[in-house]
């Protein structure tokens, strides 16, 4: 008996279930590599066309599923949270703070910090507890950085200061500011914080670009701020696309509205380019992200 299972199936006698197609089992293709091997052949037209094609079907599954697109603005905060939760797993389990911008950390903490202050004095509400969560998050990310990590901090190759940057948003906040009636302090700090939001990725970014090849952990951080972008900008979009004409309105009506579309505009276009970079590093099947010298 032993001698014809032997014959028949080519493999160990005592399995009677072998058959002479079990070594072929291994040569089944990966469909994950199969279809990143496809997208690296397709032309940079048509990498674009597809990128944009599935941002248009994320926003009609958003308006699909989503029955108050209010709650995009949570899912927003959350991601930007897992983000920062990334960046505290490198930290605590590798050791190394190599390729993290200090000052983008600190850029985010302020404007935390004064979006939380403005909250509690102006809105509270669920977002005051998500901001608290992260910038809860985002100090001990700065703790490690000056102080456990330090020795492994790249403080030479980040080299845009933070008040470089909240300068410039600071002084712009007089000039374009919410018309609430709030007092005038608090209208002033909740501009800055829209301002700075906008842009305090920039050390981050410029970090990475000189670094040539961008550690994996820190990029994973950008591209869930990236995502945090597109699902905010995602709630407006809805919200046009329901009928809601008073964002319309609202940008006509003074300068605030309009330098606020303009800080989306600018955060998204900023995140957008290196998510590109992101993105295009994994459907070719590397994952190893080099920035272009223009991004910055």
């Amino acid at each position: 008996m032993a001698n014809r299972w032997t014959h028949q199936a080519g493999t160990d006698p005592y399995n009677q279930f072998a058959t002479p197609r079990d070594d072929k089992l291994g040569k089944v293709r990966d469909p994950l590599l199969t279809a990143s091997r496809w997208l690296k052949r397709r032309s940079q037209k048509e990498k674009m066309f597809l990128g944009s094609l599935c941002g248009l079907l994320a926003l009609f599954l958003m308006w699909l599923v989503i029955e108050d697109h209010d709650n995009l603005f949570i899912m927003a905060e959350f991601v930007h949270f897992a983000g920062i939760g990334m960046l505290l797993y490198k930290l605590f389990s590798k050791k190394n703070a190599g390729g993290l911008s200090l000052r983008a950390q600190e850029l985010t903490a302020l404007f935390l910090g004064i979006r939380l202050f403005c909250s509690f004095m102006m809105e509270y509400d669920i977002h005051t507890f998500l901001d608290l969560l992260t910038l809860l998050a985002t100090l001990l990310v700065i703790y490690m950085l000056r102080f456990p990590l330090r020795d492994s901090y790249q403080a030479a190759e980040d080299s845009i200061q933070s008040y470089v940057v909240a300068v410039p948003c600071l002084l712009l906040a007089f000039i374009a500011k919410p018309g609430t009636q709030h007092k005038l302090i608090f209208r002033i700090m909740w501009a800055v914080c829209v301002y700075i939001e906008a842009v305090s990725v920039l050390p981050q970014l410029r970090m990475m670009q000189k670094a040539k090849v961008v550690e994996k952990f820190t990029a994973h951080y950008v591209f869930a701020l990236g995502v945090s972008r597109f699902i905010s900008c995602a709630h407006w979009i809805l919200q046009i696309v329901d009928g809601d004409s008073f964002l319309l309105q609202a940008i006509g009506s003074g300068i605030w509205p309009a330098m606020v579309l303009l800080s989306e505009v600018v955060q998204t276009g900023i995140l957008a380019d290196f998510c590109y970079y992101y993105v295009k590093s994994y459907a070719e099947g590397s994952g190893v992200i080099h920035l272009a010298a223009g991004i910055v």
